[in-house]
C-alpha cells in the first residue's frame, strides 16, 4: 500500500429482498461522499457496501415464488447496483454474503470464537424475527394484531424452539464497558453512544448464531458439529445436522471480508480495524456491542468509529418502508433531481445524526433554493458578466486582506468544512458552505458589476480596476464552492470547473488528483492565465406541483 494515510469506511449491508428505497439508499450516499473526500485529499481510501442475502424472509420468498433463492437474490442485487450507479455511488467494492471468499470468512469465524471457548451448545425459544434474528422479551411489542418487531413491523414473528451454538457475549460485559469508557468517541453522536453505554449497563445475554433449519437450505454451513469437531465431510459437503450460521453473526462479518480476512491477511493487516462504519440507528446493538465481542473472540481489534444515523420519515413521522408505500423510488428521485442533485438535497434536507420528515415537495423547494437560485444563479451571472464586460477573460482574485472573501475562506475551511465531514454532520458542512454561496451573491448586489462597468467605459479607471478584482473574486468563490461541493455532487463539480476555465484532475471517483485541501486555498490558482467559457445553466428550475404530479 501507497505510503500515505489510509481510511476505510462502510456502510450497513441491505436485504437484498426487494428494490431499494431512497430511505435505503440514504446511508450510501453519505458514506459515499466522505469516501470521496478522503480520496480527494489523497487518502488510500477503502469504500465497502453491499447487500446481505442470507435472511429467513429472503429464502421463504424465494421457496414461496418456486425459483433458487441464489436466482432471486441475484435478481434483487442488480436493483441495488443500479439504483447506487444512478446515484454515483463509488465503492471500491459491492461484496454480497454469498461470495465465497465471505463464506470461508463467516466459518473462519465461528471457529475461532469456539477455540476460544466463547461459543457453546443450547435451545432457544422464543420469538424470531426473519429480518433481525431472535428477539428478547423486552424487544418485542405487543399489538391488536400479535406480537411484532418495533423495526419491522410488518414482518410477521416466528415462534421457535431450537437447538442453537450460542456465544458467550455475557463475558465480554466488562470489557465492553472500559471500551465505551476508554474511547468515547468510538460510538458517535453521543446521545447513540449513550444509548449503547446504557444497554451494556443494564446487562448482556448470549446470544444465538446459528438456525438448525431455513429454508430451502439457504445460509453459509455451520463449520462445527455437535460434538465439537469439523462439520466438513470427507466427501467436502457440510454435515446438514450442523444447521447454518445465524444471518446476523454472518452479516457483520462482511466487513473484515471487505479488507482480506482471512484470504490475505497483509492486506487485512493494512486495511483493519475500519476506520468508520455508518449504519442505522435500528441496528446499533449488533454493530457497537455483539461486533466488537465478535472480534475480540477472534483475536481481532474494534472498528474505530461508528456513526449513527436516523431515518426518513414521511408525512406524519412514519418511517418509510416498501410494504408501506410511503418511499421515495432513488430512480424517480435521479430523473427529476439528477443524479448531484438528488445527492444535495438528500444530504442537505435530512440530517446525518437523526431522524427527519421529508416530502417530494421539501425536496423541490430545497432544490431550487439552493441550487438553482443560490448557486446556479450565482456562476451563471459571474460567468456571463466575465465575458460581457471582460470578453471572457478570467481576472485574479484579490489577495487576503483586500478582499472580503480571502481570509474567511481560508479560515472556514480549517475551522469547519473538513472537520464537519470527516465527523459525519454532511448537512452541516453543506449549510456552512451555503453560507459563501450567499455572501457571494450578496457581493454581486452590494458591488453591482453592471455599474462598474458602465462607469470603466466611460474612462473610470478606478472602476475598471474594481470591476476585475470584484469578478476575479467571484470567479475564485465560485471555483472554490464547485470544488469543495465535488464530493456531493461528483459530475457538477467538473462542469463548473469548466465553466471558470479550470480542468478537473479528479478521476470519476475522486481519485487521482492533487490533494483537495491544496486546491481549495484562496488564490491557489491566481498566477495562471485564463478565460472562462460560455455560461451554462446547471440546475434548471424546477415546478413544484408538476413535480409532485410527476412523483
Amino acid at each position: 500500500m501507497p505510503d500515505r494515510p489510509r481510511y476505510y469506511l462502510t456502510t450497513a449491508i441491505a436485504y437484498a429482498n426487494n428494490k431499494p428505497g431512497l430511505h435505503t439508499l440514504y446511508e450510501v450516499i453519505g458514506a459515499d461522499v466522505i469516501a470521496r473526500w478522503h480520496r480527494m485529499k489523497g487518502d488510500e481510501t477503502r469504500f465497502l457496501t453491499g447487500t446481505d442475502e442470507h435472511s429467513i424472509n429472503i429464502a421463504q420468498s424465494a421457496v414461496d415464488e418456486e425459483r433458487p433463492a441464489r436466482e432471486f437474490v441475484d435478481e434483487k442485487v442488480e436493483y441495488f447496483k443500479a439504483a447506487e450507479d444512478a446515484l454515483l455511488i463509488s465503492p471500491d467494492r459491492f461484496i454480497r454474503t454469498t461470495d465465497p471468499d465471505h463464506i470461508r470468512a463467516a466459518q473462519e469465524m465461528v471457529r475461532r470464537a469456539h477455540a476460544n471457548g466463547d461459543i457453546y451448545l443450547g435451545t432457544y425459544e422464543g420469538w424470531y424475527c426473519p429480518n433481525e434474528g431472535f428477539r428478547n422479551a423486552t424487544d418485542v411489542v405487543e399489538t391488536a394484531r400479535g406480537t411484532i418487531c418495533p423495526n419491522h413491523p410488518d414482518v410477521p414473528l416466528q415462534w421457535l424452539t431450537e437447538k442453537n451454538w450460542f456465544f458467550r457475549l455475557s463475558a465480554y460485559q466488562e470489557r465492553l464497558e472500559r471500551y465505551f469508557d476508554d474511547h468515547p468517541d468510538f460510538v458517535q453522536p453521543d446521545f447513540r453512544r449513550n444509548e449503547m453505554l446504557g444497554f451494556i449497563r443494564g446487562g448482556l445475554e448470549d446470544f444465538s448464531i446459528s438456525r438448525e433449519r431455513t429454508p430451502g437450505d439457504w445460509g453459509i454451513p455451520f463449520p462445527i458439529a455437535e460434538n465439537g469437531e469439523t462439520a466438513l465431510r470427507e466427501d467436502g459437503t457440510w454435515d446438514p445436522e450442523a444447521g447454518k450460521i445465524y444471518v446476523w453473526y454472518d452479516a457483520l462479518i462482511n466487513y473484515i471480508t471487505g479488507a482480506g480476512f482471512p484470504d490475505d491477511m497483509d492486506a487485512f493487516g493494512a486495511w483493519w480495524p475500519a476506520d468508520l462504519h455508518v449504519i442505522g440507528k435500528d441496528i446499533a446493538r449488533f454493530h457497537t456491542i455483539f461486533w466488537p465481542a465478535m472480534l475480540w473472540s477472534a483475536g481481532l481489534e474494534a472498528p474505530r468509529h461508528v456513526w449513527v444515523h436516523g431515518w426518513l420519515l414521511a408525512a406524519g413521522g412514519e418511517r418509510m418502508s416498501k410494504s408501506r408505500g410511503n418511499f421515495l423510488d432513488p430512480n424517480d428521485f435521479v430523473g427529476a433531481f439528477g443524479a448531484d442533485g438528488a445527492r444535495y438535497v438528500v444530504l442537505r434536507e435530512v440530517p446525518f445524526d437523526r431522524d427527519a420528515e421529508v416530502s417530494w415537495d421539501s425536496f423541490v423547494r430545497r432544490f431550487n433554493a439552493d441550487l438553482a437560485n443560490d448557486f446556479g444563479n450565482l456562476l451563471n451571472r459571474t460567468v456571463s458578466m466575465t465575458n460581457r464586460y471582460l470578453d471572457g477573460e478570467r481576472p485574479a482574485p484579490r489577495p487576503i486582506g483586500e478582499t472580503p472573501f480571502g481570509e474567511g475562506w481560508n479560515a472556514f475551511l480549517v475551522r469547519s468544512y473538513g472537520d464537519h465531514l470527516e465527523r459525519c454532520m454532511l448537512h452541516i458542512a453543506l449549510g456552512e458552505l451555503w453560507t459563501l454561496v450567499d455572501a457571494a451573491n450578496k457581493v454581486v448586489d452590494a458591488e453591482k458589476p453592471w455599474v462598474l462597468a458602465k462607469a470603466a467605459k466611460e474612462g473610470d479607471e478606478a472602476a475598471a480596476t474594481q470591476l476585475r478584482g470584484v469578478l476575479g473574486d467571484l470567479l475564485e468563490a465560485c471555483r472554490l464552492i464547485g470544488l469543495a461541493v465535488a464530493p456531493f455532487m461528483p459530475n457538477v463539480a467538473p462542469r463548473v470547473l469548466a465553466q471558470l476555465g479550470y480542468g478537473y484532475d479528479y478521476g470519476a471517483d475522486g481519485n487521482g488528483g492533487p490533494p483537495i485541501l491544496e486546491q481549495l486555498t484562496w488564490g491557489a490558482h491566481a498566477g495562471e492565465d485564463g478565460r472562462v467559457a460560455t455560461a451554462e445553466p446547471l440546475f434548471p428550475r424546477l415546478d413544484v406541483e408538476a413535480e409532485t404530479e410527476a412523483s
